[in-house]
């Protein structure tokens, strides 16, 4: 078999997400090219609410 040539695509994002890139350096230090206030933003209106978070009726 052949192997796969590696090409490094961008990925598909969201339109307004474009241009986001993160990166994490050697100690661990995480860059971003969006203003993480944007992100959150973002996250915010398009991720659905996680069920596991919400405090169940019956726990006081």
């Amino acid at each position: 078999m052949a192997k796969k040539d590696k090409k490094k695509d961008l990925p598909t994002v969201h339109p307004e997400l474009a241009g986001f890139e993160m990166n994490i350096d050697s100690l661990g230090t995480i860059t971003s090219s969006l203003d993480r206030d944007r992100l959150n933003a973002f996250l915010d209106k398009h991720m659905p609410e996680d069920k596991k978070l919400k405090p169940k009726e019956n726990e006081g």
